[in-house]
């Protein structure tokens, strides 16, 4: 069921991932660690998917509407102005929390970061539930947000620096699966909560997020530090003992003494090609450049791809397009969505980074391009083949997203950075997301919805994401190196010497920290190897790759 790839990793054939063979101690605890911080997504998707149908409660209407009336229902009703404030303004926050992560994990840790994110998002939450306007509403968002964009910098970090290399994708992408599941939990609560003629239809939402802190708080007190930021640090013994606590070996096991003596052998031959960690470094490191954007991009166009209109408008989207039940059908799409994401953790370690997000990018287009014909063919939802037609297609454009883009859009800034500035650089790559998102969410009511000054694009907007997806594909061969079953120190291997990013799945790390590029035979591990029969020096190699 498990064959061995070029890279002699284990590559899936049946179903399941196992360890390969060698690998010392358990990778259980690690695995479960990295599964539990996942857990931080649940406060991402459902902060992002509670919105959409808070706004649309008939309760919440008439409490912060400031005298609108709506023309499509002669009831109060809030502007395209105010939808677009509320909600883009929490993507304006996750934007500079993003940003303000970076040195804070550098400074305190990632753990204690992640507890200063928990308890900005708890202050933004208790302004949302008391608020009865729109302006202190916005307030609590805006800190709500801040507290996201912190956790949605510093969980992939923490699970990247502490996840075995060969399930690394698979941990790191059950972030995804927990914004999934966050969504999920958010259209299932604003359905139960929608009738209420109290303020418990909009406070119950909004306060359920508090279990959420508490959930992901208690369990911080008991999860180590990552060694890799005890490494930088330079508190090797405290490195040691986190390291052999998530690999479940003791501190004098060669196995971890190797492991560690890579790690910081790494930083030390990083720290001099850098010659600091500064946000200049990006500048002056040859490679540093190319890796940010490719990280920058990754998330700007995942964005790009349109999912997020479902999640932030979907229920008004449905409603305009005729569907009886559009909380009913949100219900769907983002349960769609939390199964989906599961392939998804297995295909990244099986067919890799490259193949699975050129197969989520081709088959979003497709999809896209019938739900965006679909739509502008039927307008007016009075045909109900049309309707079925159009919220299956949104349901498969779905699948492919969350089984691709997804999870590997967090997966990947996770893993190129080099570890003198690899918070700073997953800190700008997340702020690029988030300033998509803001971008779009802001726009959106203006490109969507009917009426002056407004761009009336409805069902069309699909095929302004689908132009998008070809893009991403174009990007994804350009870009995007494939680091599948590498090592963080290997990865920064694999940027310093391939240069084109449709070679690296020919790349082949030789054991052990300085060892040089070989090919699909042996190295000698001693700066030569061999490339498709030659053997070849580190710098002929690089020469070639170039």
């Amino acid at each position: 069921m498990f064959t061995k790839n070029k890279r002699g990793k284990f590559s899936l054939k049946g179903i399941g991932i196992k360890k390969p063979e060698g690998v010392a101690g358990s990778s259980v605890f690690a695995i479960l660690v990295g599964l539990f911080v996942a857990f931080g997504g649940v406060l991402f998707g459902y902060d992002t998917g509670t919105i959409a149908g808070i706004i649309t409660m008939r309760y919440w209407l008439d409490t912060f509407s400031t005298g609108y009336i709506d023309p499509k229902t002669g009831q109060l009703g809030i502007t395209s102005s105010e939808s677009s404030l509320i909600v883009s303004i929490l993507s304006a926050g996750t934007l500079f929390g993003a940003l303000f992560a970076a040195p804070v994990a550098d400074w305190t840790g990632r753990r204690i970061a992640l507890w200063i994110s928990l308890c900005v998002f708890a202050f933004g939450v208790i302004l949302q539930t008391a608020s009865v306007d729109i302006p202190l509403f916005v307030a609590g968002r805006f800190f709500a947000g801040f507290g996201v964009g912190m956790v949605s910098m510093l969980v992939p970090l923490y699970q990247s620096e502490t996840a075995p290399k060969w399930i690394r994708g698979a941990i790191v992408g059950a972030y995804q699966l927990a914004i999934t599941i966050g969504l999920l939990l958010a259209a299932v609560i604003d359905n139960a909560t929608k009738g209420l003629d109290n303020t418990g239809s909009y406070r119950i939402p909004i306060a359920v997020q508090f279990a959420w802190v508490l959930i992901l708080g208690i369990g911080l007190i008991f999860l180590p530090e990552t060694p890799r930021y005890l490494i930088k640090r330079g508190r090797h013994d405290k490195a040691a003992k986190s390291l052999g606590r998530l690999r479940r070996l003791e501190i004098n096991d060669p196995h971890l003494i190797g492991e560690l003596q890579e790690i910081e052998s790494n930083y030390v031959h990083e720290q001099s090609l850098a010659k600091g960690s500064s946000y200049l470094q990006f500048l002056k490191w040859n490679t540093l450049g190319k890796r940010l954007l490719t990280g920058c991009c990754l998330q700007a166009l995942q964005q790009l791809t349109g999912i997020n209109f479902i999640f932030y408008y979907g229920t008004s989207f449905f409603a305009a397009s005729g569907i009886k039940e559009p909380f009913v059908t949100s219900m769907i799409t983002s349960s769609v969505n939390v199964f989906s994401t599961l392939p998804g953790l297995y295909l990244v370690e099986a067919w890799g980074r490259r193949r699975l997000l050129m197969f989520g990018a081709l088959g979003m287009f497709a999809c896209q391009m019938i739900v965006g014909s679909v739509g502008t063919a039927f307008p007016n939802g009075d045909n109900m083949a049309a309707q079925k037609a159009l919220v299956a297609f949104v349901c498969i454009y779905i699948f492919f997203f969350a089984s691709s883009w997804g999870p590997v859009g967090w997966i990947i800034p996770g893993e190129i950075f080099p570890l003198p500035v690899r918070a700073k650089g997953i800190s700008m790559t997340t702020a690029s997301n988030w300033l998509l998102n803001w971008a779009i969410a802001y726009s959106t009511p203006y490109l969507v919805n009917p009426g002056p000054g407004n761009a009336n694009l409805q069902a069309k907007i699909f095929f302004v994401w689908g132009g998008c997806c070809l893009l991403c594909a174009v990007f994804v061969y350009s870009l995007i190196y494939e680091t599948k079953g590498l090592s963080l120190e290997e990865v920064d291997e694999l940027y310093e010497s391939v240069g084109k990013a449709w070679k690296s799945t020919r790349w082949v790390p030789v054991e052990g920290y300085g060892k040089e590029w070989r090919g699909a035979g042996e190295g000698n591990g001693n700066g030569t190897g061999v490339v498709e029969g030659k053997k070849v020096t580190s710098a002929e190699h690089k020469e070639g790759a170039a």
